[in-house]
């Protein structure tokens, strides 16, 4: 099993509304590649919230090749919209294998 964890400091004054948006637009539309199984939202809690909240998104898929195809063909477009959307936010991504 594969983990697609995006790791996002979120500005407070877009706090509420980002979340909102990725629960009812981004995810879904992550989602709707059919190649993720399931996601999950973590707010991360020994993190300082004086310049933002810092969520963590996770994304599980079966291989790393699911992975890989969203990472080719849907990643890009998914990533600029957010940035567009948020440029203030700063995310980081890193890719998880269960053990």
């Amino acid at each position: 099993m594969i983990i697609y964890n995006v790791t996002v400091k979120v500005a407070p004054e877009v706090n509420a509304e980002w979340l909102n948006w990725m629960r009812k637009e981004h995810i879904p539309e992550v989602m709707k590649t059919g190649l993720f199984m399931d996601h999950r939202i973590f707010r991360l809690l020994d993190q300082a919230e004086t310049d933002g909240v810092t969520y963590a998104i996770q994304y599980t898929c079966n291989t790393i090749r699911d992975y890989e195809l969203y990472a080719r063909d849907h990643a890009p477009r998914l990533q600029q919209n957010h940035h567009a959307r948020y440029p203030n936010n700063v995310a980081f991504r890193t890719i998880l294998e269960l053990i």
